[in-house]
């Protein structure tokens, strides 16, 4: 077992206390008297709240007839033992709980009063995580996506914190004239910039950082990223910096979490790089010009994109920022899918779902997404174009494919307006990326961006996966596997009915 931590000490101790004082038949009144301590800092002591002082120890000791090494060791009864079992478990000791307004003595509560249900609890907890292959990572990013969610995944402090950056440091720029100043910007910080070392490890080749605390410290930086990837590492640096972030990973992209202070750290780190390429003012001010439009027009949108020098995740995600917030438009998802050309298999690597919309995720989904959907479908077309591109340079804006689509869920009675992008990974050869912003279509959203309704965007039906969806082969060409978790559950449905009827032909209450 590892170490219990300070406020797991106190709890632990607390609970330890309260269950020999019990055991002895001694109220805190008794126990008051005995000790000389008053009822009300024994019943701190005893909730978690605080642990005495050594002198104190003492008094408890002779007052409850036990040793003094017995009473402080972390040796508990058994009644006490799926408590440590929480306590000792990862999820507990890096979850967040704080964060959505729980106190970890509410997840004590828990153990001490039904000791039996909490062990049964970290054992299923235990036995879920292996069986789906889940790591605590897995559960981390899970905690994050509900953060942002909560807050309509915009922040109002590391906006200012970017902006308040931009004016003090004057700055104008954009693109590559913005990356020189950040370089130079870190350089007189006291950082050294490595644009070579990664390129001459094979097995790092695909990071696009790594991150070394030596003195100085250095930031190794993959020579094959875009100039508009490097700005956005450099961002994040300045990100750090700025906001005095202290829990970060050593590698960008990730190769495992420890804690979710490095995850969430990193989380606020690149919202600053995100707002410092892409201004909240000006950002903001183009949109409403966009939405404005009567008609969907995919150069318009481009223009729009290239003017920031940033890649389209970057562009994308940032909506994902201001556009619930600021337009009032809550219902909307981003998502990000990669594809390696010449395969059938397409995957979600990141998504933020803020609305009603069900959408199946998930480290272990070994399904297969609808081939309608626009980030789908765009891919499958981009192959289909076979753009090259020189590796390490921005593309041009023909590399890029951008579509929008309305699409239609059969199944869930949702309509949604889907505008996506694909472009080629800098990281890695024959790989392509799609990044999809949707929003859920409603009579507001038709008032508050113009060109929802153009006769030219396609409208389409679509499903969630393929092994979910009722359609048949003739019904749907693009099918990639059979329906077998809908089969599943029609078999299941029609078994219900026939012993509901069964049940009440027999005359019994079928509930």
């Amino acid at each position: 077992m590892k170490p219990v931590n300070g406020d797991h000490l106190k709890l632990v101790f607390g609970l330890k206390l309260k269950q020999i004082r019990q055991d002895r038949g001694l109220s805190l009144k008794e126990v008051s008297a005995k000790t000389g301590l008053s009822v009300s800092y024994l019943s701190e002591i005893e909730s978690g709240k605080k642990y005495p002082k050594p002198e104190k120890l003492i008094f408890l000791s002779k007052a409850l007839d036990t040793p003094f090494d017995e009473l402080v060791s972390m040796k508990i009864g058994k009644t006490l033992n799926p408590l440590m079992g929480l306590l000792d478990s990862a999820l507990v000791r890096e979850f967040p709980f704080q964060l959505f307004g729980i106190n970890i003595r509410n997840v004590v509560d828990l153990a001490t009063t039904s000791p039996e249900k909490a062990g049964a609890l970290v054992r299923t907890l235990t036995e879920f995580t292996r069986s789906y292959d889940m790591k605590l990572e897995d559960f981390l990013f899970a905690a994050l996506r509900s953060y942002q969610k909560v807050n309509r995944n915009y922040f109002a402090e590391i906006e200012q914190a970017a902006s308040l950056f931009r004016k003090r440091n004057k700055l104008k720029g954009k693109g590559p004239e913005l990356l020189e100043w950040m370089k130079a910007h870190l350089a007189a910080d006291g950082m050294t910039l490595d644009h070579h070392t990664l390129s001459t490890i094979p097995e790092l080749s695909r990071f696009r950082s790594v991150y070394v605390e030596s003195h100085p410290p250095k930031l190794l930086v993959n020579p094959d990223l875009m100039p508009s990837q490097q700005a956005f590492i450099l961002g994040r640096e300045l990100g750090y910096r700025d906001m005095a972030l202290r829990h970060r990973p050593k590698t960008s992209s990730w190769i495992e979490a420890h804690s979710f202070d490095q995850v969430l750290d990193n989380f606020k780190a690149s919202y600053f790089a995100g707002a410092l390429l892409l201004p909240e003012k000006t950002m903001l001010k183009d949109l409403k010009a966009f939405f404005k439009s009567k008609s969907w027009t995919p150069s318009s949108f481009m223009d729009m994109l290239k003017n920031y020098g940033v890649t389209p995740e970057m562009f994308f995600y940032r909506l994902s920022q201001l556009i619930p917030t600021h337009f009032d438009i809550p219902e909307i998802y981003y998502l990000r899918f990669s594809h390696t050309s010449q395969s059938n298999k397409y995957t979600l690597t990141k998504e933020l779902n803020m609305s009603r919309l069900n959408m199946p995720s998930g480290a272990n989904l070994h399904e297969h997404y609808c081939r309608r959907w626009l980030a789908i479908s765009q891919l499958r077309e981009y192959e289909a174009r076979a753009h090259t591109i020189t590796q390490s340079q921005e593309p041009s804006a023909e590399a890029f494919h951008i579509g929008a689509q309305r699409s239609h869920f059969l199944d869930q009675g949702l309509s949604v307006f889907n505008l996506s992008i694909v472009r080629p990974l800098s990281l890695k050869r024959n790989d392509h990326s799609s990044m999809t912003l949707g929003i859920v279509i409603s009579d507001d959203l038709r008032k508050k961006i113009q060109f929802i309704e153009d006769p030219t965007i396609s409208d389409v039906d679509v499903g969630e996966t393929c092994e979910r969806c009722h359609l048949t082969e003739a019904g749907c060409q693009e099918r990639a596997a059979e329906p077998r978790i809908y089969n599943q559950t029609m078999e299941m449905k029609q078994r219900k009915t026939a012993l509901k009827d069964l049940l009440e032909e027999l005359g019994e209450d079928p509930s």
